[in-house]
């Protein structure tokens, strides 16, 4: 599919921290999906093993989850492991997987953070401006911001909250497992990214989109 190149990802550090207050400006997080339009939702994840990164990108059928596409990408990992940074380790091996994808996902769902990020633009979000069509973050660990009170039922949702901003939610995508932290990447808003990640998680914690391609990012082919 086409990607919108945004920039080089040979950067250090503190060029790749400005580059992200600057790219913030343009992320959009208060618009709904259309979730009624959604056929096609896609599953990102990448897998490190001996300094080799593999991006998996899965997309399957919405509501029947079934894999329509499956596309790899290998490289060498490019960029040290730092919170708040893992947009500039895993995007050239994600922009590669990227471009070979021939089917057109209406939705991206994203193993790691949207918005609900110190600077407001985790991988989900970051991406989704390479994209440009809605993306989610679906976080395993928190990286930032508070959340009080979850009940224990799947379905369950708390507000995220950092410096006084809603971020996201805390997601209980099955009954009594830890939650997961959604929240919008580019084009989408939090109420309809955390309504899309549920209904994308009808068995599992892991949303089916990302446990599919978290599974076919970690097999490692010799």
């Amino acid at each position: 599919m086409h990607l919108h190149h945004r920039h080089r990802w040979d950067l250090s550090p503190a060029q790749a921290v400005s580059l992200q207050k600057e790219l913030r400006a343009e992320v959009v997080s208060d618009r709904p999906i259309d979730l009624d339009a959604v056929k096609l939702v896609a599953g990102v994840d990448v897998s490190v093993k001996n300094e080799q990164s593999q991006a998996a990108v899965v997309v399957v059928t919405y509501p029947g989850f079934l894999p329509v596409e499956t596309v790899l990408a290998r490289r060498p990992t490019p960029f040290p492991y730092i919170p708040g940074l893992l947009s500039f380790r895993e995007g050239p091996v994600l922009e590669e997987a990227f471009e070979k994808l021939k089917a057109e996902p209406d939705v991206f769902l994203f193993d790691g953070m949207g918005i609900a990020h110190p600077r407001r633009i985790g991988i989900a979000s970051h991406l989704g401006l390479w994209l440009q069509r809605p993306t989610i973050g679906c976080g395993k660990t928190l990286l930032c911001g508070r959340y009080k009170d979850l009940a224990e039922e799947k379905g369950a949702a708390a507000p995220l909250v950092d410096k006084g901003e809603a971020i996201g939610v805390a997601l209980r995508t099955r009954t009594a497992k830890n939650p997961m932290f959604i929240s919008p990447g580019h084009l989408a808003d939090i109420p309809t990214a955390a309504e899309l990640v549920l209904r994308c998680s009808p068995k599992y914690r892991l949303p089916e989109p990302i446990r599919l391609a978290h599974n076919a990012a970690g097999q490692f082919a010799p």
